[in-house]
């Protein structure tokens, strides 16, 4: 068994090739590098991966019908675990078409591979974005999910739909995995504990969006990983394969208590900078992970001050080396 999995060069993308790898199957990674955020970070996840025999990686963009339906003909690829993604809240809202062309004309041309070359699974990465600002927690499966608050989430959604079209018309086994603030070593340097845990050590203030006030159901990426392992062989048997998970952790944290283990784990007390709530932002997420642990026995198995101590230790060993 072959394994495409894009986005290899990504946050969630490397931890998923990484125990696909270590299960000793070969693995196909794709990943365009963009200069989203720092591309040394990405360069040295695929310099990581590239040390296992089993793993192939090909500098391609989503756009590149013909290259990526290529890879998947020659490599007699049978699975994709789509990660490849523009991702960001914030960075929607200025950027746009960034969005559309790599969210919609990309993942189009991922479902358009799949239907030509027989795929027996496509896994692609949803958001719980798609909530929007529900009030009804903890978000299941089945809340509405038509009122996103950024183009990033409306993209994710329209990805949700898209993907049921052509498990209805194509018979195409299509599962969605929506996820909930993943966090962990390696992780994005936009995002919360990357952005925190740099300024403290800097002397730098933190902007604090809300005043601190947000709700994040905080999830390791190792049980986010775990999650996806765990839906690889169960594709959808239903007359319309498709299926949508939530990935959670289902223990939604205050920020401001997540930046206080962080400060309790630097031994640095942060400079604070208290800020109202941004356009596109959720006050809060929660996840309802019954339906996944029903269908694969997920159990998210990491407390929040483990894996943030995973983080801080991976972060200044990473950035001692590099």
């Amino acid at each position: 068994m072959t394994i495409l999995i894009t986005g290899s060069a990504g946050f969630i993308g490397y931890h998923v090739t990484r125990k696909i790898l270590n299960k000793n199957i070969k693995v196909i990674g794709i990943d365009n590098i963009n200069n989203y955020y720092d591309i040394n970070l990405k360069k040295n996840r695929i310099k990581d991966l590239k040390k296992n025999k089993k793993f192939f990686f090909y500098k391609v963009d989503l756009s590149n019908y013909k290259k990526l339906n290529n890879i998947v003909k020659n490599e007699k690829i049978k699975i994709i675990i789509h990660l490849a993604a523009q991702a960001g809240v914030r960075y929607s809202i200025k950027n746009p078409r960034t969005y559309f062309k790599s969210n919609l004309e990309g993942f189009f041309n991922v479902l358009e591979i799949s239907r030509h070359n027989n795929i027996k699974h496509l896994i692609y990465a949803s958001t719980s974005s798609v909530y929007g600002d529900s009030k009804k927690f903890p978000l299941s499966e089945i809340n509405r999910t038509d009122n996103p608050l950024s183009f990033y989430a409306a993209t994710k959604k329209s990805n949700e739909v898209m993907a049921h079209s052509y498990s209805y018309i194509y018979k195409l086994p299509c599962t969605g995995v929506r996820f909930f603030t993943v966090y962990g070593p390696f992780g994005r340097p936009d995002m919360a504990l990357f952005k925190f845990t740099k300024n403290i050590l800097n002397n730098q203030p933190i902007e604090l969006y809300n005043k601190g006030n947000h709700f994040r159901d905080f999830t390791y990426v190792d049980d986010i990983v775990e999650g996806i392992y765990s839906l690889i062989k169960k594709q959808s048997k239903k007359s319309i394969p498709y299926e949508i998970f939530n990935i959670g952790n289902g223990t939604p944290k205050k920020l401001l208590d997540y930046l206080k283990h962080i400060e309790n784990n630097l031994n640095k007390i942060s400079k604070t900078k208290k800020l109202p709530l941004q356009v596109g932002d959720i006050v809060k997420t929660h996840s309802n992970i019954n339906k996944l642990k029903k269908y694969t026995g997920y159990k998210p198995k990491t407390n929040i001050k483990i894996g943030i101590s995973r983080f801080i230790e991976w972060y200044k060993d990473y950035y001692r080396r590099n």
